[in-house]
């Protein structure tokens, strides 16, 4: 039993004792808190209604934590918009397509069938801020309830905005439906039988490609590990060999992430779906200004000529956003932190490495289906096979490894030692330490764990030897400062 709070939602294991995993006791708790919060941020006048959407991805507890939040948005007088299987892009953009307070998204994303979770959205489709998920997780804790009067109930009305999500898609000017359409490709998608395999098929009809569905079934029975690994698509690899066909798709539960599969079965990288998403719209941006005179700032207006990722991302988005005179910028991880990073800088694309593409056109959060359109797009234009489209970039590996500590007060004695032995570099902190060797193009990013006495290491280089021997060798320099 695991019940996990933190500043993002509450997510955990269904079944078992309140407070320990996610029981219609904490579920309640914690729509309740929301409900208060939203009072706070958005007071309405004598007589207001408060609405929210609430959508969920296809896990099998999915239906029962819906009735749970549903009933407790409608107890406390609030109305709600009832999207149904719903991606979590799809849920963000109904808050914005119904002019909603708040939207609650029901998925725990990557973690397996006994996993479920509310995220949290503001009147702008976006999850909340730190500080307003520090101030629900206060209130759900003082266990102080009020509820509506029976005259003063909320109500439900059920939509589905799935076609509505696809037709925003199509309608971006970056989004070429027609040059897609004559590309006549096929591919294999694999929607881990989660809401993917209700969006997917549909967009990919109207992009004109033939569409070979694997685990597209969407009744939560994973058909493996849900998160978008290689080691986990070795079905998906497979099918897109014997079907000869020109890409493989996989998403994961609520269909945020997208990972790629290369026409000869090898996996073209989650770190390089937004890498190759921002190449195509850098590239489109650096030759529209060429030809037209406009500076790109012009050509990109009301965008900046710039990417963002987070710190534990492919250095592969500096290097082709540089090779186009644009400019990157880091944020800390976490899409909350990236969002909030292309807002200040006003960044044309942005993401994380582990094939989560924002596109602020269409809207601040990570979105599969956008990356899918954009890339097909960019492989119409290249008219090129994956695999010769993947080695056209800059080529790194990324070792993830971790240390496991007795105590969590050892974690910021190793970070801060760490900084000072490695002072001479590019050393960046605000998200544990980052440390890029700029000479060696590569670079070691220590990350601490919430919710346990664990340090999280990431190291990149252009080949993996590199990558193991620099995790390596933090790893043996952390040891060292464990015992002094």
């Amino acid at each position: 039993m695991t019940l996990i709070k933190s500043i993002s939602g509450i997510r955990g294991t269904i079944g078992g004792t309140p407070g320990e995993a996610l029981t219609p006791v904490d579920i309640v708790k914690f729509t309740y808190a929301y409900c208060v919060k939203l009072r706070e941020r958005r007071p309405k006048p004598e007589g207001g209604r408060y609405r929210v959407v609430v959508g969920r991805d296809a896990r099998i507890s999915g239906e029962m934590v819906e009735n749970i939040v549903c009933g407790t948005l409608i107890a406390c007088g609030v109305d709600v918009v009832k999207a149904g299987f719903a991606s979590t892009p799809t849920t963000e953009m109904a808050v914005v397509f119904e002019k909603a307070d708040g939207g609650i998204i029901l998925t725990a994303s990557h973690n397996p069938k006994q996993w479920n979770a509310l995220k949290l959205l503001n009147e702008k489709g976006e999850f909340l801020s730190a500080e307003e998920g520090a101030a629900i997780l206060e209130c759900a804790d003082s266990e102080s309830f009020d509820f509506a009067p029976v005259e003063e109930l909320g109500s439900v009305v059920e939509e589905d905005f799935t076609d509505r999500h696809i037709d925003a898609v199509l309608a971006l000017d970056a989004v070429d439906a027609e040059a897609v359409r004559k590309a006549g490709f096929k591919v294999v998608l694999d929607a881990v039988n989660s809401v993917g395999g209700i969006i997917m098929p549909r967009l990919l009809k109207r992009l004109g490609v033939e569409c070979v569905e694997l685990n597209c079934t969407p009744d939560g029975n994973f058909a493996h590990n849900p998160e978008p690994l290689p080691s986990n698509l070795t079905g998906l690899s497979e099918a897109v060999v014997a079907n000869r066909a020109d890409l493989g798709i996989s998403v994961d539960p609520d269909v945020d992430r997208l990972a790629l599969m290369c026409e000869d079965g090898s996996p073209f990288g989650e770190e390089y779906t937004l890498v190759s998403v921002a190449d195509y719209l850098l590239s489109r941006a650096y030759e529209t200004a060429e030809k037209t005179g406009k500076s790109l700032e012009d050509v990109c207006a009301p965008y900046s000529f710039c990417t963002v990722s987070n710190l534990s991302s492919s250095r592969a988005l500096r290097d082709v956003t540089e090779r186009y005179g644009g400019e990157y910028f880091s944020a800390a991880v976490g899409e909350v932190n990236v969002t909030a990073r292309m807002k200040e800088c006003g960044a044309l694309i942005g993401g994380e490495g582990n094939g989560g593409v924002i596109y602020p056109a269409l809207h601040y959060g990570r979105d599969a289906m956008v990356g899918i359109a954009l890339f097909l797009t960019n492989l119409a234009y290249r008219k090129c096979k994956v695999s010769e489209l993947q080695k056209t970039y800059p080529q790194y590996t990324i070792a993830k490894n971790k240390i496991q500590l007795s105590d969590k007060a050892l974690i910021d004695k190793i970070l801060d030692r760490m900084k000072e032995i490695y002072s001479s570099e590019n050393v960046n902190d605000i998200d544990g330490v980052k440390i890029s060797f700029e000479a060696d193009r590569k670079w070691v990013h220590l990350r601490k764990s919430n919710t346990e006495p664990i340090i999280r290491i990431y190291a990149e280089a252009p080949d993996a030897a590199g990558a193991g021997k620099l995790a390596e060798e933090i790893i043996s320099i952390a040891e060292g400062i464990i015992g002094k």
